[in-house]
């Protein structure tokens, strides 16, 4: 379990994190998601030791990461994967964790099967290592150790969409054995599919919280009329709140059945009518962190 409470973290004066509190438990992965500088790395950091907090907490099974016994054996951390010393081996990296951590020299070799790395590219140096590689010899030295718990940054970057798909495959088998994932990453389809949990930070703050089913449940309705402005008079009227996207769509927290039979009533012709779970986890990221992301916060 990993739980972080009240977190908050400043630097001169701008808070990057700010009063922070969630749980990720065993047995589920949370997908952890915001705009670029919303203070997701920042929060991984302080969770693994690496950035001391302001104030506020963040355990891992109970305890600070500097106060586990041997880290590596009860979490295992990707924050980047391009951070790997370039000038050693695949082989090389992982076997200074296996010493480390006082593993079998087996756990190398079963690690490198693990992420599909060949003995050939083992023995190469990272720094002729794709980023795809990296990410992969970054997963090995996560899981060498066989931990309780993962924290893992944009895994997916420069995987291509088999390895994607395998490491989906690899960290739901992990957490349906137990195990608990925390994930951040930008492919929000990715956490659609793997995610239990969701955690949303806009701005420092949580924006929202909860599991996947509920979130996108809440997210409303989404319809679609030639007619758009009279029906959303006709919503607004009956005393929904309606908002209107780009593309005229139109979204309102009301059920299906409830806009259908108002549409119906006003006798207007619906040519989309759906739940906004089916829109998926990107329009409802966008909706709730609209404030945050990089363009409107310039604008």
């Amino acid at each position: 379990m990993i739980k972080v409470e009240h977190l908050t973290k400043s630097y001169r004066g701008f808070t990057a994190v700010d009063d922070v509190s969630f749980i990720a438990q065993p047995g589920r992965v949370t997908g952890f998601l915001g705009p670029n500088g919303a203070g997701k790395s920042t929060t991984m950091r302080v969770m693994v030791g690496l950035t001391d907090p302001s104030s506020g907490s963040a355990t891992i099974l109970g305890r600070p990461f500097a106060e586990l016994p041997n880290p590596g054996r009860e979490v295992g951390v990707l924050l980047d994967a391009s951070a790997q010393h370039a000038g050693r081996t695949g082989r090389e990296i992982l076997a200074i964790a296996q010493r480390t951590m006082g593993l079998p020299r087996s756990r190398v070799d079963e690690m490198l099967e693990l992420v599909s790395l060949t003995e050939r590219e083992s023995e190469r140096r990272v720094r002729n290592y794709s980023l795809g590689m990296r990410q992969r010899l970054g997963i090995a030295a996560a899981l060498i150790g066989d931990p309780e718990v993962l924290i893992l940054d944009e895994p997916a970057n420069g995987l291509d969409p088999a390895g994607i798909r395998w490491m989906r495959d690899l960290l739901r088998g992990y957490a349906n054995r137990g195990g608990t994932v925390l994930l951040s990453s930008h492919l929000l389809h990715e956490i659609e599919v793997i995610a239990d949990d969701l955690v949303m930070i806009g701005n420092g703050r949580i924006v929202a919280e909860g599991t996947k089913a509920e979130l996108l449940h809440a997210a409303g309705t989404v319809v679609r009329s030639g007619s758009s402005a009279e029906l959303c008079q006709a919503l607004r009227n009956a005393g929904l709140v309606v908002s209107a996207s780009d593309d005229g769509a139109l979204r309102t927290e009301a059920s299906a059945e409830q806009v259908g039979q108002i549409a119906l009533n006003s006798g207007i012709a619906l040519t989309e009518l759906r739940s906004s779970d089916n829109a998926g986890l990107e329009e409802m990221f966008l909706e709730l962190t609209a404030e945050t992301q990089r363009e409107g916060a310039a604008a």
